[in-house]
């Protein structure tokens, strides 16, 4: 059955961190906040996979309140989250995330950024697609406090007779 999820992560910009976005360190004069490295681009893409098989979100499966993630790398984080996947009966068909940011520029990053999520997924980087855009100055994004990024998995899982029938959606005309 081809399922899709979606996923999204935002974080403020703050001094004293190293910029990781897909795995990449990208220079720059600050860095995202958060409980492990803050890649908000493997992040995205850990919720949209968790989301394809319905198994939560990486909260539930890396808590910020447990000291084992605290500074964890997100690409890891995000290799597991695949690992998991194909244990629930899943192959990521395809990946496209997009980073929302008005600096520092990131497409001269993308080649790395798609090899490295394609190497953590275990999928050809051609089914890895990764863009960055800005939001022409609007709101905190606009202003530069942060980045967000927002994916979009897809998903083939093998389903049981009775695991298919759970996963179809309700008839609301019975």
């Amino acid at each position: 059955m081809i399922r899709t999820g979606t996923g999204f992560d935002a974080h403020r910009l703050v001094a004293g961190r190293d910029l990781i976005l897909g795995g990449v360190r990208v220079e720059f004069e600050l860095g995202l906040a958060g409980h492990s490295d803050a890649d908000v681009l493997c992040h995205a893409i850990a919720d949209a996979l968790l989301g394809a098989v319905a198994d939560g979100d990486i909260g539930k499966h890396f808590p910020e309140n447990d000291p084992a993630w605290k500074d964890a790398s997100s690409i890891g984080l995000l290799k597991e989250t695949a690992e998991r996947v194909r244990a629930l009966s899943a192959e990521i068909n395809n990946v496209d995330a997009t980073i929302i940011a008005e600096r520092p520029k990131l497409a001269p990053h993308v080649p790395e950024m798609r090899r490295n999520l394609a190497d953590a997924l275990g999928i050809p980087a051609s089914h890895v697609s990764v863009k960055a855009t800005t939001v022409e100055g609007m709101g905190s994004l606009g202003r530069g406090e942060g980045i967000a990024a927002m994916a979009v998995a897809t998903v083939d899982q093998e389903c049981s007779r009775e695991g298919a029938a759970k996963a179809r959606p309700l008839n609301w005309n019975r």
